[in-house]
């Protein structure tokens, strides 16, 4: 008898089928491991998706006090960023009493001059020793004054707004330490041509709602030998920066790099894990918060290219908004 051998045959024959069927076929496990990361990402999107939106009710809105405003369009030039120092007023206010007493001397020996040429070959004329004297002291004087005026100039400027009027207002408010006078310095070929028409300026640390100040009265200064490059003055009122203080200038660069786009006002900008942010109302009281780039600033805001203008931003509210969307829970009052 041979089943033995017979049973061997049909055992490799049983295996060689189960084998063949198995190579058509993919285990569930894998098709599930193959089709899992597809899913948990496409999960995730929805997720991140729903957490950045607050959906409230219309009542909802209503209490909150939220108030959505169609961004306008804008166009952004990149600015040339610098660096400026607010200037010591006593250094103003010693070069304007160097000058105004320079000027009284001259004006006095001057006139003292001229009433002896006037006098001279009458009774009362003054002798030749004196008139010469008068004249001495005229140049010595004269001479003063010029150097008091080199000295103003390259403490002022060569060419201040105020040039040929020694009695201005504005050298007053500098001199009395009123208005701020900055020295502005912009890295070797930054800025090439005249002086800017203005400046924006903020301080170092200045966040997205920090106050941020214009100058628009900049003149040339002289090159500042310890920064190398280009450099002004500019005068700054209205101003709580502090004297030596530092401070970061932006000077319009050139129109042809402008970019499209629309304007965030700082009311619409809230802060959260660090990052600055914006509500956008894209659906009826469904309310997207968007991150925001704060480092192009404007006039009235910020420059933001991800937000279409018409988009409705919250610009009343959207501290109110961020609470609820930390905290689900919170109600409105």
């Amino acid at each position: 008898m041979q089943y033995p051998c017979t049973l061997r045959f049909y055992a490799s024959l049983f295996l060689s089928i189960l084998l063949l069927s198995a190579c058509g076929k993919q285990p569930p496990a894998a098709d599930a491991a193959k089709a899992a990361p597809e899913e948990k990402h496409a999960e995730a999107e929805d997720a991140a998706r729903e957490a950045a939106d607050v959906k409230l009710e219309p009542e909802e809105v209503a209490k909150l006090g939220v108030v959505a405003t169609a961004a306008n369009s804008v166009r952004f030039t990149p600015a040339k960023q610098g660096f400026a120092v607010v200037l010591s007023h006593d250094a103003i206010a010693q070069a304007v009493a160097d000058v105004a007493t320079a000027h009284a001397e001259a004006r006095q020996s001057q006139a003292v001059l001229a009433r002896m040429t006037r006098l001279a070959g009458t009774a009362g004329a003054e002798s030749a020793e004196a008139r010469d004297g008068a004249v001495r002291q005229a140049a010595v004087d004269s001479a003063a004054l010029h150097l008091a005026e080199a000295k103003s100039s390259a403490i002022l400027g060569q060419h201040p707004p105020w040039a040929g009027q020694d009695d201005s207002k504005v050298l007053a408010e500098l001199a009395a330490g009123r208005s701020k006078m900055l020295r502005v310095t912009f890295p070797l070929g930054a800025l090439n041509g005249a002086a800017p028409n203005s400046l924006r300026i903020a301080r170092l640390d200045a966040g997205a709602t920090a106050e941020r100040w214009t100058a628009r009265v900049v003149w040339d200064a002289p090159a500042d030998p310890g920064a190398p490059g280009r450099s002004f003055f500019a005068l700054l009122q209205h101003t709580d920066a502090g004297e030596g203080e530092r401070l970061l200038v932006w000077a319009e660069g050139d129109a042809e790099g402008a970019e499209s786009g629309v304007l965030v006002p700082p009311a619409a900008v809230v802060m959260s894990e660090g990052k600055y942010w914006c509500y956008v109302e894209r659906q009826a009281n469904v309310f997207t918060r968007i991150p925001l780039d704060i480092s192009r600033p404007m006039a009235d805001g910020y420059f933001v290219a991800g937000i279409k203008p018409g988009e409705r931003i919250v610009t009343l509210g959207a501290g109110l908004l961020l609470a609820r969307q930390t905290n689900p829970s919170t109600e409105a009052e």
